[in-house]
C-alpha cells in the first residue's frame, strides 16, 4: 500500500495564509488557529503534499490503522482547511453523536468527522469549541 499522501510539512503558516487571497478566510483562519492552539497546546502545522496544492492546518498528531490494515498512519488530532468557498473543520470523531451541540452550532453542513462552514460568523464559537474538545477527548494514539 502506498501510504498517505497528506503529511506534516515544514511550510510556514504565515506563507500559507498569505497565499489564500481572501482576507475574510485569512481572518477566520487566524481565529481557528488561536482556538485550536489553545485547546491542544500544540503549534499549528501545515499538512499536505507539494503535488496536490490542497493544504490543511493541523494540531497535534496521532497514529491509526485503517480497518483491517497493517500499516500505521500519522494524522493530526484536529485541524481545518480554508478553501475557496468553505472552511472544512476536521474533528476526528463522529459528530453525528452530538445532536444537541449540532442543533446549537448555527449554519453548517457536515460529514461524519468534519464540518463545512461558509464563515465563522455563521456559527456559535463556544459550541464549535465544545465539538473540538470532544474530538480531542476521543481515544487516539497520540504521537
Amino acid at each position: 500500500m502506498a501510504g498517505l499522501v497528506t503529511k506534516e510539512t515544514d511550510r510556514s503558516i504565515e506563507n500559507y495564509l498569505s497565499g489564500i487571497g481572501n482576507s475574510a478566510k485569512v481572518a477566520d483562519s487566524r481565529i481557528l488557529i488561536d482556538l485550536m492552539q489553545d485547546l491542544t497546546g500544540k503549534e499549528a502545522k501545515v499538512w499536505g503534499n507539494e503535488k496536490v496544492p490542497d493544504f490543511l492546518i493541523g494540531f497535534g498528531k496521532y497514529n491509526y490503522r485503517r480497518k483491517g490494515g497493517k500499516e500505521t498512519f500519522t494524522w493530526f488530532k484536529i485541524g481545518f482547511a480554508p478553501r475557496k468557498n468553505k472552511i472544512t473543520v476536521y474533528l476526528n470523531h463522529d459528530i453525528t453523536s452530538e445532536p444537541e451541540l449540532l442543533r446549537d452550532l448555527g449554519k453548517y453542513k457536515y460529514g461524519k468527522g468534519c464540518l463545512y462552514l461558509n464563515k465563522l460568523a455563521d456559527v456559535n464559537l463556544y459550541v464549535l469549541q465544545e465539538l473540538l474538545k470532544k474530538g480531542l477527548a476521543a481515544d487516539k494514539n497520540e504521537v
